[in-house]
């Protein structure tokens, strides 16, 4: 679907500009790949966001947070960020962050800084 890109000690997975139902079944398996690892999804091209990619990346935050490990969806396209608000939605949605120290999460395995 798309290359993961090195930002930092996290992997990136950018997105492609249009999330809809054709991007949604490699969305899933790109992200079923990189399961168990944290990691940065780059949306900040996505011109268009659909409901089932929208439904995929919310699994992938909730398998995220089962796991205990950092997912974030960072920098948002201003298309992307609107879509998410009129689904209801805010960025925290899409997010899976451990709180506290100790969790096992290493500060490296964070989305601060995008080349």
């Amino acid at each position: 679907m798309v290359p993961t890109k090195a930002v930092g000690e996290a992997p990136a997975l950018p997105l492609p500009a249009r999330l809809d139902l054709t991007a949604s079944g490699p969305l899933r398996d790109a992200l079923l790949l990189r399961r168990g690892a944290a990691l940065c999804v780059d949306a900040g091209a996505v011109e268009h966001l659909g409901t089932p990619c929208l439904q995929v990346l919310l699994a992938a935050a909730a398998a995220w947070r089962v796991d205990g490990r950092h997912l974030d969806v960072t920098p948002m396209s201003e298309a992307f960020s609107d879509a998410l608000r009129s689904f209801g939605l805010t960025p925290g949605d899409l997010a899976a962050h451990v709180p506290g120290r100790g969790d096992g999460l290493d500060e490296a395995e964070t989305c601060t800084s995008w080349a």
